[in-house]
């Protein structure tokens, strides 16, 4: 292939399961009216037409690597991303988590912007000399302060410029158009049209927490509203040791756990609150999912999701089935003015914060960006 004098950027993804596909078009969207051609390639999952019409690119490759066969030194998916690079006018590349950022730095002699999308992947003393040795070339972004901070604590000595914020965001008009009515979302999961619901998305999962949720979901039970349920959308390991402990708490018959759910985010206008009880949560984009729902906000002060939901919600201290109670308590309270007046500051926060214009900008004015990408 001739190499186009156009510029270009190089976006290379894990995969695209989960989230992950919709982080690859929000990178992507970045570079919407720039003068930039970004070609995104994905290390593992099988070639889908549907999924490169999904990344906003202007072209989508997929690699379709096992994970069994990217242990070790990955030198197959190295030699392949060399050519790959060697075959267009690629000014810099965006690697989303370690394994990609690795692959990049070894296969391209490319400027690469990495971003880290979890906690701790720079604990391993390995990682950390491995990104040392590439420091001229590497810098690094958190989705979240609180991941930038995790970073900036494991690479003590890089210079905090070097590793900056870019939070995760949501296409607010796509998601507000893919909504189903309230009353057409409860039919479809199978809850009571006059419930008051209290919500909650994620995988059975010890992060997610769902053992506080369910200890304060029943100790606010009294005084919520008559016929109030949890429901619970997800799947996991745990499901069944959750299940007991409905039972022991005495709201077995209050607590619904509807199992993994297609697209949920769709459903979100079935609750009446939404409460995220995670202890590990690097951002929480379920919580802006919930915001452009327009759905009160119960999270815990923590991690990622402290940023996203502080002035908007309410927030409770990790692992406080008390307080978390207090807050249900207080949501349940509100009027329809409050419930109104609450989903327009959460709309507000979306759009100034978390829409892909507000972060577009933030992003440009980021210094690595500055330094590698003057734009058009």
């Amino acid at each position: 292939m001739t190499r186009s004098a156009e510029r270009q950027v190089l976006q290379f993804c894990h995969g695209y399961d989960g989230p992950f596909l919709d982080c690859a078009r929000q990178y992507a969207s970045l570079f919407a009216g720039t003068g930039y051609r970004v070609t995104t390639v994905f290390l593992t999952g099988v070639a889908d037409a549907q999924v490169a019409a999904s990344c906003a690119s202007d072209e989508v490759l997929f690699m379709e690597y096992k994970s069994s066969a990217i242990r070790g030194l990955k030198l197959g998916a190295i030699g392949d991303l060399r050519k790959i690079a060697a075959s267009r006018n690629f000014s810099f590349c965006i690697a989303h988590r370690f394994k990609p950022i690795y692959i990049a730095l070894l296969g391209t002699s490319l400027p690469v912007i990495g971003v880290h999308h979890a906690f701790g992947d720079y604990k391993r003393r390995t990682r950390r000399l491995f990104a040392h040795i590439f420091r001229k070339r590497l810098s690094l972004l958190g989705v979240s302060d609180a991941v930038r901070d995790d970073i900036r604590r494991c690479l003590a000595k890089w210079p905090a410029v070097r590793i900056q914020t870019l939070y995760n965001r949501i296409d607010l008009e796509a998601t507000l158009a893919g909504l189903l009515p309230r009353d057409e979302a409860r039919r479809n999961l199978g809850l009571d049209a006059g419930a008051w619901i209290v919500g909650n998305v994620g995988r059975l999962h010890p992060d997610k927490d769902q053992a506080t949720l369910l200890r304060g979901f029943a100790a606010a039970l009294a005084y919520l509203p008559a016929n109030s349920q949890l429901a619970i959308l997800g799947q996991g390991r745990l499901e069944q040791d959750l299940r007991k402990l409905a039972l022991e708490l005495g709201i077995a018959d209050r607590v619904m756990f509807l199992g993994q759910v297609c697209d949920a985010r769709r459903y979100f206008r079935a609750f009446d609150v939404f409460v995220l009880s995670s202890n590990h949560e690097p951002f929480g984009m379920v919580l802006l999912e919930a915001m452009a729902t327009g759905v009160p906000l119960l999270a815990t002060a923590c991690g990622g999701a402290k940023e996203v939901v502080e002035g908007v919600g309410i927030l409770f201290p990790l692992g406080d089935a008390e307080h978390m109670a207090q807050g249900l308590q207080h949501l349940a309270a509100m009027d329809d003015l409050q419930r109104r007046q609450c989903a327009e500051l959460m709309l507000d926060r979306l759009r100034e914060r978390f829409s892909d214009q507000a972060v577009r900008e933030a992003f440009w004015r980021l210094p690595q960006v500055i330094d590698l990408a003057p734009r058009a």
